[in-house]
């Protein structure tokens, strides 16, 4: 039998961890702010990241737009970049 462990991760705790924002108050402000979207909607910071999910961050006039590849409680700076993959506007 096997057991598969599922990390449930807040997103604004991922997008601290992935990197994508430095910090985990300024995503937890961006969530609040409504300009963090997962699947096309908008999410709190409560919101809980799975793998396969597409995240929207606003920064001003630009977008960025990922799809959410891995998720990892901690993760080196230099592995960061792995746990998403930037998508194409």
């Amino acid at each position: 039998m096997q057991v598969f462990s599922v990390i449930i991760m807040r997103i604004d705790k991922f997008l601290k961890v992935s990197r994508i924002i430095k910090r985990r108050t300024v995503a937890n402000d961006a969530c609040d702010g409504a300009h963090i979207s997962v699947n096309g909607r908008v999410v709190k910071a409560s919101y809980e990241v799975k793998v396969g999910d597409i995240i929207e961050v606003s920064f001003g006039e630009r977008t960025l737009r990922v799809r959410v590849t891995d998720v990892k409680e901690v993760t080196r700076k230099n592995d960061a970049s792995a746990l998403y993959e930037v998508m194409p506007e």
